[in-house]
């Protein structure tokens, strides 16, 4: 039978159900806010997985393009290779739960969320996180502390939980908290320069309805909850940890303190077989356990070094950054170029600048966002560590280390208004030990403003590491990957001088309190403003002018009415544009029109069409036209690119003309002038008017009657503006305004693309 819990949020509800729907699985429950609903499962395997000294969780956030009515776009319409937007979903349901299972837990365990139905103002990601500890809890799998996960806004000022997806865009926050009922456990946010004390009682605000969250959780287990089972634990023999504590613990605490991290690593490893072999008469048969037993103790030597004596394995203090170092300008031919070096940790980011139909277009359950024009994309390639590896697609880490320098860059970036580029980015790490995804943040700013994007701020980022014992706990600045590796949390800030872009938290134990995320976000402060300043004196500002090579922009602003004008039947106009300047041209429904080129002269050529073919054809202008066209009763003259005009045959000259081919042929380039302009905009042309009479010249009518003659349309024709056939006339279709962005260039190989106004940039 169906059991269902409801719990308030504010003005929302939340329902948890389970027994309805996926019976064999370990546990499962629907989770429902408005009409979004997400099937969430979770099952164990029975045995423990053989081989590995971690415990095999995997987590998967499903993408189904049926929950908002559409079918998948392209030649496949099977869902395929998950979303970005998928990914990261995945990475924020294992987060919160991995640090919670019991230690030494072997079994493989599989958590799945399949967003069944997803309306615009609840979105599915944090329903997903929720229904995984809600389906570990009436699972037949240990979970002993359950988690929720909620949404923070800030729209106007005021707290928003759960907000739309709108709502989170339009405000200057977007959080995504996930605890326990007595404290944090994990933390992603995207901000406009929120401070540290706004965050933080975000923070707070959101634990609270966590807290309700989890105590509906707990009323669906007591109900419909299964029997946990007795797992086998791995719990590594103390006999073992004690003898090599005893006998080298000296000698581990000496290796660590090797500050060159390729040189230490070398020799803890030789130290670690040196170990191994020694004691290895004296537990015969458990050479792996020793291993395990030197890592335990190289761990244990680390925190009491650093919690302790308050040194660091590299001989820093807590509040140390590294050195560092960078340069920009490197790549030549880039738009943008910036290399960034802390310590032994190296990103080289680079920007290109594209039109703005090159923006990355999106296809998933948030309708709302339907292309973005910067896009961050984070490389970490197997050398960056000193080791080999295949070279497959990024996988989970890279999207999400990606994702999160995009965010943290994403709110200094000018608006599309005043700098319409599309902006991708790359972050290639070229040398790891530690936080190379702040260090992505630093390189990418070096790298936009090298390629001359007026950023509104420069963005820094740090990675903050905790060291805890009891009620003791001491924070590091810009950690580095032995810290990384063998501490309590990974808490990445980025932000400007005035406030914080980005963060994200992580931890490995039971949860933080909001004392030491208080002390985080202080430190945090003032790491991010010393590596700020050393950023500014690489460059101090943005460049005035953009790169030789990057791509020149114009703006054009036409009557709505006139898109129809400047497109043409089938294309066909827009296409002779493109083809003849090789400039990209992309419209917006608001009649902003952009032309791309990387040609200034192609650029000025395609604006300069558009100008013509866009403006009215006014009663009495002459032009210099081409003949397009031959009828019995006259010929169809191009006057404007994509606008014609008819030349009657008794317009063509003073004389009696018996055929228009005896006056002018195909392709003949000749001067008219406008005689008139009728409600249907058909422009009527006169040759004749601009000639003078010759002597001994008739003025009798020229060549067959002609019922249709005297508007002047072509069968058929009728998608040419002011020529055969014509459109309506529309109102004050004169040009709006222009404008220019960047120094010049486009070369062959134009486009032309129109679409629909976006909703977000």
């Amino acid at each position: 039978m169906p059991t269902a819990v409801e719990a308030a949020l504010g003005d929302l509800t939340i329902t948890y159900e389970t027994g309805r729907v996926a019976g064999q699985a370990g546990g499962a429950v629907t989770v429902r806010s408005g009409d979004t609903v997400v099937l969430v499962t979770a099952t164990a395997s029975g045995e423990p997985r053989e081989g590995v000294d971690f415990f095999p969780l995997t987590c998967d956030f499903e993408e189904r393009m049926y929950a908002v009515g559409r079918i998948p776009g392209g030649r496949i319409k099977r869902e395929g290779r998950p979303s970005e937007m998928a990914v990261l979903t995945s990475r924020l349901m294992d987060r919160p739960i991995r640090p919670l299972f019991p230690a030494g837990l072997r079994n493989e365990v599989q958590v799945i969320a399949i967003p069944l139905s997803v309306d615009q103002d609840h979105p599915p990601d944090v329903l997903a996180v929720t229904g995984a500890s809600a389906a570990l809890a009436v699972s037949d799998i240990p979970f002993p502390n359950l988690i929720a996960a909620v949404r923070v806004g800030r729209v106007e000022g005021q707290l928003v939980i759960n907000p739309s997806w709108v709502q989170a865009e339009e405000g200057d926050l977007n959080l995504v908290v996930a605890g326990t009922k007595s404290s944090i456990v994990m933390v992603e946010a995207g901000a406009r320069e929120v401070t540290e004390e706004d965050m933080l009682a975000a923070m707070a605000f959101g634990h609270e309805h966590i807290k309700t969250l989890v105590a509906a959780q707990e009323e669906l287990a007591a109900k419909a909850g299964k029997p946990k089972r007795e797992f086998p634990l791995f719990v590594l023999d103390e006999a073992l940890v004690n003898a090599v504590r005893d006998r080298e613990a000296e000698r581990i605490r000496t290796a660590i303190q090797q500050p060159d991290k390729a040189a230490r690593e070398a020799g803890l490893q030789i130290l670690r077989d040196e170990i191994v072999v020694a004691l290895a008469p004296e537990f015969p048969g458990r050479e792996g356990e020793l291993g395990e037993a030197v890592d335990k103790v190289i761990k244990e030597q680390i925190r009491s070094l650093i919690l302790d004596e308050g040194k660091r394995p590299d001989g820093r203090s807590p509040e140390d950054v590294r050195p560092i170092t960078g340069e920009v300008g490197l790549l030549p031919r880039a738009h943008g170029s910036g290399l960034f070096t802390r310590g032994q940790t190296q990103v080289l980011s680079i920007t290109t600048l594209g039109s703005p139909g090159e923006g990355q277009k999106l296809e998933g359950l948030d309708l709302a966002q339907e292309q973005k024009r910067f896009m961050h994309y984070y490389n970490f390639p197997p050398f960056s560590v000193g080791e080999t590896r295949m070279l497959r697609g990024p996988g989970r880490r890279e999207i999400g280390h990606g994702a999160l320098a995009e965010r943290a860059v994403l709110p200094m970036l000018p608006p599309d208004t005043t700098f319409p580029y599309s902006i991708r980015v790359i972050s290639e790490v070229l040398e790891s030990n530690g936080s190379s995804s702040m260090g992505s943040v630093c390189a990418t700013t070096l790298s936009l403003m090298d390629a001359g994007v007026p950023l509104t701020k420069p963005v820094a980022g740090v990675a903050m590491g905790l060291i805890t014992r009891g009620d003791r706990y001491l924070i590091l600045t810009d950690i580095q990957g032995m810290e990384d590796f063998t501490g309590d949390m990974d808490f990445k800030v980025a932000g400007t001088a005035d406030g914080i872009t980005a963060l994200q938290l992580d931890i490995k134990i039971e949860g933080l309190s909001m004392e030491i995320l208080r002390d985080a976000l202080a430190q945090a402060k003032r790491g991010r403003m010393h590596i700020m300043g050393k950023m500014l004196e690489i460059l101090p500002a943005p460049r005035e002018a953009l790169s030789e090579y990057a791509p020149r922009i114009f703006i054009l602003e036409i009557h709505p009415d006139k898109i129809g004008e400047v497109i043409g039947p089938g294309g066909k106009v827009i296409k002779k544009i493109t083809a003849e300047t090789g400039a990209t041209i992309d419209i917006e429904q608001d009649g902003r029109v952009f032309i791309t080129s990387t040609d200034a002269q192609g650029g000025e050529m395609a604006r300069k069409m558009i100008d013509d073919i866009t403006r009215d054809v006014r009663i009495g202008e002459t032009y210099v036209g081409k003949v397009v066209g031959i009828q019995s009763f006259g010929a169809f003259i191009e006057i404007l690119p994509g606008r014609e005009g008819m030349v009657h045959i008794s317009e063509l000259a003073h004389r009696r003309v018996a055929r228009v081919e005896d006056v002018v042929k195909m392709g003949d380039e000749v001067m008219v002038k406008v005689i008139d302009v009728d409600p249907q905009g058909k422009v009527k042309l006169t040759r004749k008017g601009l000639l003078e009479p010759e002597e001994g010249e008739e003025s009798g009518p020229s060549g067959p009657p002609s019922g249709d003659g005297g508007g002047g349309g072509r069968g058929g024709r009728g998608g040419r503006g002011g020529g055969g056939g014509g459109r309506p006339p529309f109102a004050g279709g004169r040009e709006r305004g222009r404008e220019e962005h960047g120094p010049g260039g486009g070369g062959p190989g134009g486009g032309a693309r129109f679409r629909p106004k976006e909703r977000r940039g």
